[in-house]
């Protein structure tokens, strides 16, 4: 097994197939090949991955959100003693909403080497066959489950050009779109299932006209494009929305969500505030 320089081991980031089985670089193959242990977001994944590749893995550990933090210490040690390990995920490229961060961060501070092997990543095959702008954009991996927490995430986004990742469930995508048209206004949509797959589909569609997606399968990656105009609602158009909405009677944060679903750019704490004032 060769080492590096100061005969420490080296820790492989490898990205893995999204789906099509073909999309395994030669670089990734051979090393995968090699290593002696993998750290596997979910072994039973990886082993049922590796018989597709053709490839005999010696050793998987189980290495995700749950049990990172505790198999760092035995992953430095391993290679401190000069031994290779391998990063993967379920598919793609590892760290980019997968486990994975916490080890480099602390093989750096070891002086440990890093190597990543490049190749398939979700977000950036969805935004190149999406047709919207690619850039700048942002990638947020899974939204917040809370309505509270998503408004938090995206709505400092609606004043900027910027096209917006991120992954979403079939069951929530419907909600989690009308929610967002509240708080960007109308854009640019396209939803990415199935990457590399046979049944690979890019659904395009605006976001004021949200299609039928009941019947929507595979794992889902969302584009939202950057505005369509810059279209902030005015501080006199809140105010005036305030008016009307205070006639209607409730309580104020119930008159500021009223008012936030209404205009575009801003947070329900902002109207909040200044419905409160004196």
């Amino acid at each position: 097994m060769s080492l590096n320089n100061d005969q420490k081991g080296i820790l492989y980031i490898i990205a893995t197939p999204l789906g099509n089985e073909e999309d395994l670089s030669p670089r990734a193959r051979k090393i995968l090949e090699s290593v002696p242990l993998i750290l596997a977001e979910d072994t039973k994944r990886a082993g049922l991955n590796f018989a597709r590749w053709q490839i005999k893995a010696e050793r998987f550990i189980s290495f995700n959100d749950h049990s990172e933090e505790k198999k760092i210490e035995f992953a430095l040690n391993f290679l401190e003693t000069g031994k290779n390990i391998a990063l993967i995920s379920d598919a793609g490229m590892p760290i980019l909403s997968d486990p994975g961060y916490l080890i480099v961060k602390a093989c750096r501070e070891k002086n440990i080497k890093i190597s990543v092997i490049p190749g398939p990543c979700a977000p950036v095959t969805a935004l190149a066959g999406s047709g919207i702008a690619p850039q700048p954009f942002t990638f947020f991996g899974f939204l917040p489950r809370k309505t509270n927490d998503i408004e938090k995430t995206i709505a400092p986004f609606a004043k900027i050009s910027v096209s917006l990742i991120f992954f979403d469930r079939k069951d929530r995508i419907h909600e989690t779109l009308s929610f967002l048209y509240t708080l960007l206004g109308n854009r640019e949509v396209c939803i990415a299932r199935e990457l590399t797959k046979e049944y690979e589909e890019y659904i395009n569609f605006p976001l004021n006209a949200i299609p039928n997606l009941d019947t929507l399968l595979g794992e889902i990656t969302v584009i939202i494009g950057p505005p369509i105009e810059i279209s902030q609602s005015t501080k006199e158009e809140v105010l005036n929305l305030l008016q009307k909405e205070k006639a209607l009677g409730g309580t104020t944060k119930n008159i500021a969500k009223r008012v936030q679903s209404q205009c575009y750019g801003w947070t329900t704490s902002e109207i909040y505030a200044l419905a409160t004032r004196d």
